[in-house]
């Protein structure tokens, strides 16, 4: 408290040697065309507007092309290692990076599989392809807005939804009962490795929870890593990333850029992220919730909702710039390492546990304003 800089807060952060305006990444999220129509392109356009990079998922339903077309700004790629067997994987791996850097995409994030049980797809009858039901067709007749807005324009445009960037003999539609690649099995550090090699721009590995891993990571050619236990969704006893990200940070932090992911819903959130290490943090959910309600505007006005709480924490714990927040700005109770996820790392500033609770009812009139569309 009581800084007396006079010096305006600043958020800017370097990530591989470009300037962002924040200490955020959008997060790559599969399918998040569906949201708003051509939603990805949409906010891309919102994380150039911001300054912040946008993270293109392998699964999008706007191909990379489109993406880098529609964006100015820095374009992230993710990668998975799908096909039958080793060899048509690495090869589809090849291809899609080839295609990425030939759009000028500089950074790979290469996601770790974690095969899940994802029980409320398989209720909800959300797959690829989507299994009808009864539920899910009144669903679709019960939100007009998205059905007309959304789903019809990409009908109309002359195809449904599907994973664009996969060739076309792989390529599979919401509506079509072509199943899609599955993931590559037995993948190891070795593919890694391989791909590292042939990739001349920086090499994420993203899905890192254990510091062992971190290390090899490293080792193995990556130039930043996501902690990142995939937003929870895949294994509901995994370890939180943000119980991890310290000791994470202290083997390879000199090393690698270490950016977190999984749980930030707001600017305090960034704020323990960014003090237990992290160089910046990927965030999926909540963007989608300000897209979903108005495309790029929805995504700017959620964006600017983050940087106002960030900047609101910053100031009560009286730090000046971002990059100089440590582990003396936190003050940490609860257990860490055993089954109790509830450990909390409250923010030390002028209010103890900061919070901002007027930008967070809007992230949830955001969301659900998004749930009755």
């Amino acid at each position: 408290m009581l800084t007396g800089s006079g010096s305006p807060r600043t958020q800017s952060v370097s990530i591989f040697g470009h300037t962002c305006d924040m200490p955020i990444v959008v997060a790559p999220t599969a399918m998040a065309g569906l949201v708003w129509y051509q939603s990805e392109r949409e906010l891309a356009k919102a994380a150039a507007a911001s300054g912040i990079p946008f993270g293109a998922a392998m699964q999008a339903i706007s191909s990379v092309e489109e993406i880098t077309a529609a964006s100015p700004g820095q374009v992230w790629f993710q990668l998975y290692f799908f096909g039958e067997n080793e060899q048509s994987s690495e090869e589809l791996a090849r291809d899609l990076s080839r295609r990425a850097w030939n759009k000028g995409v500089r950074t790979l994030v290469v996601t770790m599989p974690v095969p899940g049980n994802r029980e409320y797809r398989i209720r909800n009858g959300f797959e690829m392809p989507i299994r009808y039901s009864a539920r899910n067709l009144y669903d679709v007749a019960a939100h007009p807005r998205w059905t007309v807005g959304v789903f019809a324009r990409y009908l109309a445009a002359g195809r449904g939804p599907a994973f664009t960037n996969c060739p076309v003999y792989h390529r599979c539609s919401i509506l079509s009962r072509k199943k899609p690649l599955g993931l590559m099995p037995g993948l190891s550090w070795d593919h890694i490795r391989r791909l590292r090699d042939t990739w001349k721009g920086n090499f994420v590995v993203k899905g890192i929870l254990r510091p062992d891993d971190a290390i090899l990571a490293a080792k193995r050619g990556a130039d930043g890593i996501v902690v990142s236990d995939h937003g929870g969704r895949r294994f509901d006893s995994a370890v939180a990333p943000i119980q991890v990200l310290a000791e994470i940070v202290d083997e390879v932090g000199q090393q690698l850029t270490v950016i977190a992911d999984s749980g930030v819903r707001r600017g305090s959130d960034i704020l323990k992220f960014l003090a237990m290490g992290a160089k910046a943090v990927m965030i999926g959910r909540g963007l989608l919730y300000g897209t979903a309600v108005g495309g790029m505007s929805g995504a700017t006005r959620m964006i600017e909702i983050l940087r106002r709480e960030l900047d609101t924490v910053m100031a009560m714990t009286g730090c000046i710039h971002s990059r100089d927040l440590n582990r003396d700005y936190l003050e940490i109770s609860g257990s860490w390492g055993d089954h109790d996820r509830r450990a909390n790392a409250a923010i030390l500033g002028d209010a103890g546990s900061v919070s901002a609770a007027t930008e967070s009812e809007q992230l949830a009139e955001a969301k659900n304003v998004t749930e009755q569309s």
